[in-house]
């Protein structure tokens, strides 16, 4: 049998959840990244429930109003009246039914229910605001195309815009649980091993057990199997992106790789593709919660010393190498390409473990900002700031694959230039490596 890793502060809440939908109606919706786990979480949440688990497939509506009439009197013993052809008619029969029993919904991937019936959004709006009052129903809905799900239920316009209860998204896995999996599987890890499994997949359990379950627990093996001719990891961040973006993905890809090879600059973009860029960047960050603007720590919202950061670090690897060397995968040639991957190594997995100890600082410390600083020439930089501004610390931190690469003399001078934003604070200085995984 699988374990179930972590997840125990979501399940605590969907617990908490629970125990309110026994008086009121509760309306849960759970989003996140596409492989983040969102199934694997509500199927251990339902575990010694009274419950159903419904998923939406693309089918006719009397087909699938056919498939769940069956789970809903298997699972949570409902007997649907007649023959339902309507998604409208049946859920009339489901809040009816949850007057009297108190059971949980799931719907997973609820934003496909437009490619289904559209119309079935605002029936569902009318049932909720009938039935809540006096339903027991504890209602999860689960999707994991983040643009749809917040259209459906934060477009002001859309029926269902403050119908929710509650709302959670769901993360990657941080540092300690990678480590937790990493290490179960191969106990003798190498800081090396740790630092490819995070690049690869950022905490996306999909990727993790991806590798785990291919027997790749080590740097070289990951790389072979991720890189390999019938790898998901080839093919997966087209797929993701495309369900997000739609079929005009083309400028959308283009600007993607220019940020993962380093053009991290609105103007940077601008002047290789030789169009603004502004709409792209606005929709990749906005939209589709691909990109996020980095500017220095206290720099005003609104500066323009922005640098653009693919968010996902699987994203970030598939554009950098996958994406931008498609003739390699289209001719065969897997060794070549995992050569590249292996040239350019050390200088993109340094940014990986940059970003790997920001989310292990956050995970470990308690923070009020986290970031990094660089003055107006980007001649003076910091890699890591964590601040607590309730004790006035603050910890600068250099990052470095070695550790006798750390100049602290360096990171001190640099410090001296960035704490005229912080007066009155105490000011700590280390140096993190690959040994302080």
């Amino acid at each position: 049998m699988e374990k179930f890793y972590d997840r125990k502060n979501e399940l605590e809440l969907l617990g908490k959840i629970e125990r309110q939908s026994e008086n009121n109606a509760c309306f849960t919706v759970l989003t996140g990244r596409r492989r983040v786990g969102k199934t694997a979480l509500v199927k251990e949440f339902l575990k010694g429930k009274r419950g159903a688990y419904l998923f939406v497939v693309k089918t006719s509506e009397p087909l699938l109003c056919r498939e769940w009439q069956k789970i809903l009197e298997e699972q949570i013993s409902l007997k649907i009246f007649g023959t339902v052809s309507s998604l409208s008619d049946l859920f009339a029969q489901v809040f009816e039914f949850s007057k009297s029993n108190h059971f949980v919904l799931v719907i997973d991937e609820f934003q496909e229910l437009e490619n289904v019936k559209r119309s079935f959004f605002s029936s569902l709006q009318n049932l909720w605001d009938s039935a809540k009052g006096e339903s027991k129903i504890n209602l999860i809905v689960s999707g994991s195309v983040y643009s749809m799900m917040t259209k459906i239920f934060e477009g002001q316009k859309e029926p269902l815009f403050g119908r929710a209860t509650h709302k959670m998204n769901i993360k990657p896995f941080t540092p300690s649980v990678i480590k937790e999996i990493l290490a179960d599987f191969n106990p003798n890890y190498m800081p090396e091993d740790l630092l490819c499994l995070y690049m690869l997949s950022g905490g996306v359990p999909k990727y993790i057990f991806l590798l785990m379950y291919a027997g790749a627990f080590s740097k070289d093996t990951m790389l072979s199997y991720a890189l390999g001719e019938t790898s998901p990891f080839l093919i997966d961040g087209k797929e993701i992106l495309v369900s997000e973006i739609g079929k005009d993905y083309g400028i959308y890809f283009s600007v993607l790789r220019l940020i993962s090879e380093g053009l991290t600059c609105q103007s940077e973009i601008d002047s290789v593709i030789q169009k603004n860029t502004g709409t792209y960047l606005k929709n990749l960050e906005e939209n589709f919660g691909v990109i996020k603007p980095m500017r220095p720590l206290f720099s005003k919202p609104a500066s323009r010393n922005a640098r653009y950061q693919i968010t996902d670090c699987y994203l970030r690897f598939f554009f950098r190498f996958v994406y931008s060397n498609q003739s390699l995968i289209e001719f065969g040639q897997y060794d070549t390409l995992k050569e590249i991957v292996l040239r350019d190594y050390e200088t993109f997995s340094g940014k990986s473990l940059e970003q790997y100890f920001t989310s292990k600082i956050q995970e470990e410390r308690k923070l009020t900002s986290i970031g990094g600083w660089w003055d107006r020439k980007s001649q003076n930089e910091i890699d890591i700031i964590a601040i607590n501004a309730l004790e006035k610390t603050c910890c600068i931190y250099e990052v470095k694959r070695q550790a006798k690469k750390i100049d602290m003399e360096l990171l001190g001078e640099k410090a001296r230039q960035f704490s005229n934003n912080i007066p009155g604070y105490a000011i700590s200085l280390e140096g993190l490596s690959m040994e302080d995984m």
